[in-house]
């Protein structure tokens, strides 16, 4: 029973498998004796399913009958519905009809009411309209202006509804009588305003005049303009023929006299004529507008009449000044007193887009053609200006020095550019701002050269002290400048802003202040010299063993720590100290250098010496930055920055030194020791070495020989075509002519800017010295030399000297402002070679 009740179940499944379903009842061979009772069981099954299906077959034919009969019923239904839906039509048609004729009277009685409301409403207003025009009539007459004016307002708006109606000729003639009699009133009250002031019985008429404002307020803008353009003409009668017909009376000296003149009259309309106007008609302002207006033209023909005189003179720029200061003055109270809102300060840097003001240059505007006479002035006194700083003391006798001061002269000068500055926004903001902001630049030129660089180059000024004073008016004016390009750009008229530019400027000061930094070095260059006369006196060609450091070493780090300790507390900021001690490494590796160069010949025992010292004297620099009081200088990262940049400047001499280590021979070992260090294809440079270690002349050509054949190989394709460790010690009177020594000497203190190594530094010369930095374009451009510049300190350059010195001023000051952050990296640049 359980199989074949399995069975059954299994048969009604949807994916059926009969195989499948077989195994499973048949799973064993005791299994087999159930297949009788599974047969049965699978016939009773297909018989209970056909007696299934029958039984459906017979309901379904049962039930489309049924349905058959459903639809034709439901035809006959909605065959009836449309019946009754046209008969319902067919009577709604019928209703229309008749309530269209039961309504078309109505309608007609509509209309014939509405006609008949239109037609009482126009015959009322027409009414009115002539009692009010009868009652104006009489009240004109009457010159009752109050009850005038509210009538009249009324009068025109009642007119107003018949401007349809005009083709009838009643409308037609009350229209035109309307018309003329605002004509009557407004030569009325005209009348009345003349008679009234000519006869000066306006204190008694007031409240009459009063009124008929009114009256002129109910008549229109037009009859309001009339009004107040005649009190207006009336008003400034008298100033017209006292200031314009009188040379003297209208001249520039007697221009207060015009503005005292027209406070009074202020003064009097306050007092007298006020209450005669409504206060929205604002006569007062018109009245100073008039003013503003005539006396702006005729400053421009007193002006140009100036300016066309036969004696071909130009006007006092003082009185310029001093006139158009007042009158700047007097807009200004003009502005203050009509103004809806308070003026903003013209002395406002921040301020970019100020609103627009009634009376802001409405005077003034004449004046600006000839500002350029006040900008030449400007130009002329700044000229007197720069000699009278050059020849003042840097600090006062009665001042003390700090380690941040500037030059009193900078502030001096700064605080009349702000000045300047500020006066001329007031002036305009247009072309002569923009013409003052080109002579500002110039004179900032001028400062930076004539000033800032005279104290740094005259004799026996340069001192510790000035320097550090010239490097804080330096860095003063870099900051300054660009804040001065700021503020021209916003006080300029917006199109003329891109023109302004000051950037040249700020190189220029940035070029002064690295030429303090190198100032500074030099200071301490004079201090080293005893001690490379030492090393230059020492036989490096005699020396049996390497000991301990050169008495010269310790002798010259005690020079460099003593100075550096006594000028990088005076270094107010970090990175002027940094690039100080950044330009002295750099000095003194390629004062090494010139030095090894004079020292020869130079045993392989003298090179291990001198590669010692130099590590010695790598180690001892490295402390440098720790004399600088400033928070960044000590900071951990900027000490191990300022290490790394010691040992790289350092490490230059090392592919010399190691290579003059070498013994001559066996000559394979020099010429592959040269092609290791120092890394070039040049015969000239190889020659070098053999000079340095004293290989006699009859030995040189077979180590060049054997030098060439081992440079050509595979395996040296790599290498340069000239060192630039060597070669800057390459000269006319050098290695061939058996002065490699002092040829190298000039070439390095040319490019370094350190005194000539053969002689004692003169300090006389200090200042043609340090400049040969900036000044060494001149000669490479066709002007004059450093000598030719000037013979003597102070003697003032020409002008292709001057524009060759700006301009590698304006070069030294965009590299050091391109990387501030790492200010010492000027002492590649500023050094000499970097090799």
């Amino acid at each position: 029973m359980n199989g074949a009740s399995k069975a059954s179940s299994s048969l009604d499944a949807v994916g059926y498998d009969p195989i499948e379903h077989l195994n499973t009842i048949f799973s064993h061979p005791s299994t087999l004796t159930l297949i009788g009772s599974t047969a049965a069981a699978l016939h009773k099954h297909q018989d209970d399913l056909s007696a299934s299906i029958s039984a459906l077959e017979a309901a379904q034919a049962q039930s489309d009958e049924s349905s058959l009969q459903r639809m034709q019923s439901a035809k006959e239904e909605l065959a009836e519905l449309f019946s009754k839906i046209e008969s319902v039509r067919t009577r709604a048609i019928e209703t229309e009809q008749t309530i269209t004729s039961m309504t078309a009277d109505i309608k007609r009685l509509d209309g014939t009411k509405r006609n008949l409301t239109l037609s009482m409403t126009a015959l009322k207003r027409l009414q009115m309209l002539t009692t009010a025009y009868e009652q104006l009539r009489g009240l004109a007459k009457s010159r009752q202006y109050k009850e005038c004016a509210s009538l009249l307002q009324a009068v025109l708006q009642l007119m107003r509804h018949f401007n349809s109606y005009r083709s009838i000729d009643q409308i037609a003639t009350l229209s035109r009588n309307v018309a003329e009699l605002q004509r009557e009133l407004l030569e009325q009250v005209c009348e009345d305003f003349e008679i009234s002031f000519a006869k000066g019985e306006v204190a008694t008429k007031k409240g009459v005049l009063s009124e008929a404002c009114l009256v002129m307020d109910a008549l229109g803008e037009n009859a309001r303009a009339r009004l107040v353009t005649w009190y207006v003409n009336t008003q400034l009668r008298e100033y017209r023929q006292v200031f314009r017909g009188n040379d003297e009376a209208g001249s520039l000296d007697n221009i207060g006299r015009r503005y005292s003149w027209f406070r009074r009259m202020l003064k009097t309309y306050e007092d007298e004529h006020a209450g005669i106007f409504p206060i929205q008609w604002r006569v007062n302002e018109v009245l100073a507008n008039a003013f503003c207006e005539g006396t702006r033209d005729d400053f421009k023909g007193i002006l140009e009449r100036s300016m066309r005189r036969p004696d071909g003179g130009k006007i006092d720029v003082n009185l310029l000044l001093s006139c158009l200061q007042e009158t700047m003055d007097f807009e200004q109270s003009l502005e203050k007193r009509f103004a809806s809102e308070p003026r903003e300060s013209i002395d406002t840097l921040s301020s970019v887009e100020e609103k627009p003001h009634t009376f802001d240059r409405s005077i003034s505007e004449a004046f600006e053609p000839y500002l350029s006479l006040w900008v030449e002035s400007q130009d002329k006194q700044l000229a007197t200006m720069i000699p009278k700083y050059r020849n003042q003391p840097l600090l006062p006798h009665d001042e003390e020095f700090s380690s941040q001061a500037v030059i009193p002269s900078s502030i001096e000068l700064f605080h009349f550019y702000k000045t300047t500055l500020a006066q001329c926004a007031k002036l305009s903001t247009g072309e002569r701002l923009l013409d003052l902001s080109k002579t500002l630049a110039k004179y900032l030129d001028e400062y930076a050269q004539q000033v800032l660089l005279y104290f740094l180059q005259a004799p026996g000024v340069a001192t510790l002290e000035n320097t550090i004073l010239v490097l804080n008016t330096a860095d003063y004016w870099h900051a300054n400048t660009q804040q001065l390009e700021d503020n021209l750009k916003k006080r300029i008229d917006s199109e003329l802003a891109p023109k302004v530019d000051l950037s040249s400027q700020c190189d220029t000061f940035m070029g002064v202040a690295s030429a303090a930094v190198l100032a500074l070095v030099h200071r301490v260059e004079v201090h080293c010299e005893p001690s490379w006369r030492e090393m230059r006196n020492t036989n490096w060609s005699k020396m049996e063993s390497v000991g301990d450091q050169s008495s010269f070493v310790a002798e010259l780090l005690r020079y460099v720590n003593s100075q550096a300790e006594e000028t990088l507390p005076m270094v107010a900021k970090a990175q002027y100290a940094r690039a100080f001690c950044d330009n002295l490494v750099e000095h003194l590796a390629n004062t090494y250098i010139a030095n090894i160069v004079q020292c020869r010949p130079i045993s392989e025992v003298g090179a291990e010496q001198m590669l010692l010292d130099k590590y010695v004297l790598t180690k001892g620099l490295t402390t440098l930055l720790s004399h600088s009081t400033t928070a960044a200088s000590s900071s951990t990262t900027a000490q191990a920055g300022f290490v790394k940049r010691v040992n790289q400047s350092m490490a230059r001499l090392d592919p010399l030194l190691k290579t003059l280590q070498v013994r001559p021979y066996p000559p394979e070992g020099l010429v592959q020791a040269y092609l290791i260090h120092i890394g070039d294809r040049s015969d000239t440079n190889f020659r070098k070495i053999l000079e340095l270690k004293g290989v006699r002349k009859q030995d040189q050509p077979s180590l060049v020989e054997m030098f060439g054949m081992h440079r050509d190989g595979k395996s040296n394709e790599h290498l340069v075509a000239m060192s630039p460790l060597l070669t800057p010690l390459m000269n006319a009177g050098g290695i061939g002519s058996g002065g490699l020594g002092l040829g190298a000497a000039s070439a390095l203190g040319a490019a370094s800017g350190i005194p000539n190594l053969q002689t004692r530094f003169d300090p006389a010369g200090f200042g043609e010295k340090l400049f040969s930095a900036a000044r060494d374009g001149v000669e490479r451009m066709g002007t004059p030399s450093s000598s030719a510049v000037g013979d003597r300190i102070g003697s003032p350059l020409s002008e292709d000297a001057k524009a060759a010195v700006e301009g590698n001023l304006k070069s030294i000051g965009k590299f050091f402002r391109r990387d501030m952050s790492g200010f010492g990296s000027i002492g590649g640049r500023f050094g000499g070679s970097n090799g």
